[in-house]
């Protein structure tokens, strides 16, 4: 039976093929470029790729002047957002049982999105500069949330050193696990703190989303706006909650009692699943996991377990 360091590890070499294309309207040749083919891992963030983009396009680009900052990359129309992780984003818009009959085989890969240069989406993107620091500031911004919900308060993070920061981002750049790991464990185990809650947020592309037949509570959940044009593909509701370490009779919380807690109606049951599966890092998770133990070696770099809801039927 695999060891949780080694579940980890696994997670950590987890990467997709990423190919991708120059839109026709920025292409001097209308398209007729060759595509940027890149594999990428999972945990990683697209604005590591603003630089080679921009290099590889460049002799194809029709304003040669642009900047590498005025890149932003789409999937079928829907923006993607830079502060989420890769494999979220992949398990979101194009992953198995998303986007149709084709989506339920075997997913889309290599994942084929588009590189745009013009028309930036400002409504719906943050604008990422040449140094990385909003990319980085992003990515601070959610450890120190994640921090903030385990512990109760954000001290530890804040209370780092700045050579603990800086190696904690470095770790996520360079993907060096011994690294993260360095720095994580004293994000997870700070002394004299109590673990309070497992910082969680789960995504419901659209699908999901119309199967809930019960509200969301407000403060639980955060819509994310999407023009009706592109409503359907890359609607997405964030829902997030405090959840305890405990569940229901003070037992051990699992992924399926937090579920059930959260979304009763595509969750009716804590232990098997009837309308909808958790995925996590591209796999369907178990009711049953652990909610702790998977925390500790599943979450993604920010401190979150980042899981999309995947409709059954």
């Amino acid at each position: 039976m695999p060891t949780l360091s080694s579940l980890q590890r696994q997670i950590w070499s987890g990467s997709l093929p990423l190919e991708i294309r120059l839109a026709p309207q920025d292409c001097r040749t209308y398209g007729d470029s060759f595509p940027y083919l890149v594999q990428t891992p999972r945990l990683s963030y697209l604005p590591f790729l603003i630089l080679p983009l921009h290099a590889f396009f460049l002799s194809s680009l029709i304003d040669p002047t642009v900047v590498a900052t005025e890149g932003w990359l789409e999937f079928e129309g829907v923006p993607l957002k830079s502060h989420y992780p890769v494999g979220l984003l992949y398990d979101l818009y194009a992953g198995a049982d998303q986007g149709g009959e084709e989506g339920k085989k075997e997913g889309r890969l290599p994942w084929r999105v588009t590189v745009h240069y013009s028309d930036f989406p400002d409504s719906r993107l943050w604008r990422q500069d040449l140094e990385g620091n909003t990319a980085k500031d992003g990515f601070n911004n959610a450890v120190k949330e994640a921090d903030f919900l385990r512990n109760g308060s954000a001290r530890t993070m804040m209370g780092m050193s700045k050579a603990d920061q800086e190696d904690l981002w470095r770790s996520v750049t360079r993907h060096d696990l011994d690294l993260f790991n360095k720095i994580n464990n004293k994000l997870l185990y700070p002394p004299g703190v109590t673990l309070r809650h497992i910082p969680t947020r789960i995504y419901l592309p659209a699908m999901a989303d119309e199967a809930t037949t019960q509200p969301i509570p407000e403060a639980t959940a955060d819509e994310e706006a999407a023009p009706a044009a592109t409503a359907k593909a890359g609607h997405v509701r964030v829902v997030q909650s405090l959840i305890p370490l405990l569940g229901p009779q003070r037992k051990p919380q699992t992924l399926g009692s937090a579920l059930k807690t959260m979304l009763p109606t595509i969750f009716p049951s804590s232990r098997n699943p009837i309308l909808a599966q958790p995925m996590l890092h591209g796999a369907v998770v178990p009711l049953l996991a652990d909610l702790l133990d998977l925390s500790r070696v599943a979450s993604y770099a920010d401190g979150f377990l980042h899981i999309t809801v995947i409709m059954m039927g």
